[in-house]
């Protein structure tokens, strides 16, 4: 079964409730980080990305889950990610904004 291209919050969360192994990676800003941020994800900001891709090589069929602000940086890295071989990168529809709203409150929202 092909990975699919987004999931939502929740989903993202049962699969840490689960201890089910994948890479969280968020790739805002660190400045957005230092605003907020999940625990337990990897910053590497979508303008590092092309430089930084040594970095994943590592996790080429791992699960990877991206997330960003509202979801919209977030795709497009992920579809450069399965451009580059990384066929099991999946997008966390919503960003941290929906997962402040439906998953951990105590996450500013920006």
């Amino acid at each position: 079964m092909p990975t699919p291209l987004e999931v939502d919050c929740k989903t993202v969360q049962a699969k840490r409730d689960q201890s089910e192994t994948f890479l969280f990676v968020d790739c805002r800003e660190a400045d957005e980080y230092l605003v907020a941020h999940i625990s337990g994800t990897l910053l590497l900001p979508m303008s590092e990305l092309a430089d930084r891709i040594a970095e994943l090589e590592p996790h080429k069929t791992d699960e990877i889950i991206v997330h960003c602000h509202h979801g919209g940086r977030s795709l497009r890295v992920v579809n450069w990610l399965r451009q580059q071989g990384f066929a099991n990168a999946t997008n966390m529809a919503g960003g941290i904004d929906h997962w402040s709203q439906t998953i951990d409150p105590t996450i500013p929202r920006y």
